[in-house]
């Protein structure tokens, strides 16, 4: 007999039927279906939460605080001026162009920041929330201008 489609079948042993609780006692699992006597977990629809510990104080809570979140954080998207070289000359470049043209993924809720690894030859404006030092002069010394915004 060929190996066809059409002659296909699971191994002997692969396929099981599938188990039916409570179905009486000649069934193995009947009474109260292979779920033990009395307790929470013998009731049907009360789930037991992710690490409840019967009422003791759960390890998350029992565990010490570490660190904490400066609120007063500045969020800006970083670019370097490398990234600003495929732009033309004369091009005015803002944190939205950016966004639009796929170079940044978001825009910060504090705006741009511009670091100075990279080169860049083009005349370009640039508009952003902060410029690093090395960055300013890089792209004042191509014949661009920087603006903060």
């Amino acid at each position: 007999m060929a190996n066809e489609l059409s002659n296909l079948h699971p191994v002997p042993g692969a396929q099981r039927p599938r188990t039916r609780v409570g179905r009486g006692q000649g069934s193995g699992l009947g009474k109260t279906a292979g779920r033990g006597t009395k307790g929470q977990q013998s009731r049907t629809g009360a789930p037991i939460a992710r690490g409840f510990e019967g009422g003791q104080v759960p390890l998350k809570r029992r565990m010490p605080k570490r660190g904490f979140t400066n609120i007063f954080a500045k969020d800006y998207v970083l670019i370097n001026v490398g990234d600003l070289a495929v732009f033309p000359a004369g091009s005015i470049i803002d944190a939205a162009l950016l966004k639009s043209s796929g170079v940044i993924a978001r825009i910060g809720k504090d705006g741009l920041k511009v670091l100075g690894m990279g080169e860049i030859a083009n005349a370009i404006t640039v508009k952003a929330a902060k410029f690093s030092s090395s960055a300013r002069e890089k792209i004042i010394a191509a014949g661009g201008t920087t603006d903060v915004a």
